[in-house]
């Protein structure tokens, strides 16, 4: 009986120092954005899912990704059961947010493990093409992305880039043979997008090519 009573205290304790804690959400995400891997690490090993969401639907990974937290993003990564298609609300995987800011290592390892490349909607090329790296560009597309992918609203790739993304994004993007010619609901050329932005030696450029 004692032995008994001594095994069911002993796995007691054996759960609770397992398990999460009731704060352990908020420092969760908390170590997340502090970059305190850790942390971070600490709460996943005593069972925090990886794949926990922040107050506004955040998934961890975009949570790492949008607060520049190299050490926590590769501590999730590490984790075998994280969804690295995960979207937020607004439809973005982690690949998506990776290529608009440039990270061209995360974007990297991200594909590594599986993460899609052609999705429907908005796609992780139309990030890159306004991103600031040309290199997630030919990236994705070196990786099966769809030069002319159409954003739900037409808008293609050239588009974007034209209108935020660096004069080599577009210099790329054409050299792989973007079209041009391509028009979104509103009826607009890349060479609009560049107009509207007040990018005259794009207008230039883009006004030699066939329309």
């Amino acid at each position: 009986m004692r032995n008994h009573f001594k095994n069911a205290v002993y796995l007691a304790l054996l759960i609770a120092s397992s398990t999460v804690g009731a704060g352990s959400y908020d420092d969760f995400f908390v170590a997340i954005i502090r970059d305190d891997v850790s942390t971070v690490r600490s709460l996943l090993a005593r069972g925090m899912d990886p794949n926990s969401r922040d107050p506004k639907g955040q998934p961890a990974l975009a949570v790492a990704i949008r607060r520049e937290s190299p050490r926590a993003f590769a501590a999730l990564l590490a984790r075998s059961d994280v969804d690295v298609n995960a979207q937020n609300a607004a439809g973005e995987s982690a690949l998506m947010l990776a290529a608009i800011a440039g990270d061209l290592d995360a974007c990297q390892q991200l594909l590594e493990r599986g993460a899609l490349v052609r999705k429907s909607g908005w796609a992780p090329i139309h990030y890159a093409a306004s991103g600031p790296e040309t290199r997630i560009v030919r990236l994705l597309l070196d990786r099966g992305a769809e030069i002319d992918a159409e954003a739900p609203n037409g808008t293609t790739a050239l588009m974007l880039a034209a209108q935020t993304g660096p004069e080599s994004t577009v210099e790329f993007l054409l050299a792989r043979g973007a079209d041009t010619r391509r028009r979104n609901q509103r009826g607009l050329q890349a060479i609009d997008f560049a107009e509207q932005a007040g990018r005259d030696w794009l207008v230039e450029r883009l006004e030699k090519l066939p329309r």
